[in-house]
């Protein structure tokens, strides 16, 4: 047994669906050795992972008609990577990252379950140096600025792996460290068109956000 309960869900997106294998609930925990405490993920954030949050799905159906052509794609802190595995179906070029030490078992399994070949995942760790991660064209995000240090260290990590010429797309359902991420973003160059989403999810309940669509064109 791995110490924790999963259930499988089917998540409509569209004319599409995708079937994701997630955590039971908000309360399971294990961390036999170690690895969450070590990456800095306390017992009270270990599940957030594991859940398909609204802003997730928002973001992966808006994949479903992004530009994808030509670039190469990051989804940061990507969880269960919904958008991801949407890019990953549209054979776009998609590297999913995350910090969580279950995050690459768990989206290994759910490329199984939906019939696709393997998605490249790395390691990102927003305030530690990955060197292997590199830099990309466009680099999506939801729901990534729920504690205070992360405008800055966000930030940060998405201007260490920008290429020249960037796209970024953070979806955010209104939380209060959004207007810092956006003045740290602007600082490094970034300009920002702020767009609010669609006032309900695939699934038909209510949603309020924002999509926070920045770009830098070359220094």
């Amino acid at each position: 047994m791995p110490g924790y309960q999963v259930k499988l869900e089917t998540h409509l997106l569209g004319t599409s669906h995708f079937e994701i294998r997630s955590l039971l609930d908000r309360q399971q925990y294990a961390d036999p050795d170690g690895a969450a405490q070590a990456a800095g993920i306390s017992s009270a954030s270990w599940p957030l992972f594991g859940m398909v949050w609204p802003s997730a799905r928002m973001l992966a159906n808006a994949m479903q008609t992004q530009d994808l052509v030509g670039k190469r794609i990051l989804e940061i802190g990507c969880g269960l990577a919904l958008a991801s595995l949407v890019i990953h179906r549209r054979l776009g070029d998609i590297t999913a990252s995350d910090c969580h030490p279950l995050t690459a078992t768990f989206l290994a399994e759910n490329a199984r379950l939906n019939a696709l070949p393997h998605l490249n995942y790395q390691t990102g760790h927003w305030g530690r140096d990955n060197p292997g991660l590199g830099r990309f064209d466009l680099i999506i995000a939801s729901d990534v600025l729920y504690e205070r240090d992360q405008p800055d260290t966000l930030s940060r990590f998405i201007d260490r792996h920008s290429a020249d010429v960037v796209d970024v797309i953070v979806l955010d359902p209104d939380r209060g460290n959004r207007n810092g991420f956006c003045r740290k973003m602007v600082t490094l160059g970034y300009t920002l068109d702020m767009q609010r989403a669609d006032v309900r999810q695939t699934t038909g309940e209510a949603y309020k956000g924002h999509f926070l669509n920045f770009r830098r064109a070359g220094h």
